[in-house]
């Protein structure tokens, strides 16, 4: 009876492994959907916070010399400005990334295939 609690321990382990390894293509699937997502928050923040560091300043200045609405609406805009350069930087920055991993998988390809 023993040898069968064994056996039947030995072919759920397997079974077992053989589920994980059909498992991993999605997992990485995922990854890539996740870090797109995460990208995709990165750049939003950072476009509203260029807007609010904007708005802070103009409105504050507003505040200080009577200018009511100029400088607020002058700020903005430079914040936005500021929030687009930032939104592109980042996405040349992970562009950069996947074609240096893309040079990477290159070689490792060509290493494997000699």
């Amino acid at each position: 009876m023993a040898q069968s609690d064994e056996d039947r321990m030995r072919a759920l382990e397997a079974r077992i492994e053989a589920a994980k390894s059909k498992a991993e293509p999605e997992i990485k699937h995922m990854d890539q959907g996740h870090s797109q997502a995460q990208l995709a928050w990165r750049m939003v923040v950072e476009l509203v916070a260029g807007m609010g560091i904007g708005f802070g300043i103009g409105y504050g200045l507003d505040w200080a010399l009577g200018t009511t609405p100029w400088l607020m609406i002058v700020f903005m805009i430079l914040g936005f400005i500021a929030g687009v350069k930032t939104m592109i930087r980042s996405a040349q920055e992970v562009q950069q990334a996947e074609v240096a991993r893309g040079q990477t998988d290159a070689k490792t390809e060509t290493q494997d295939g000699d």
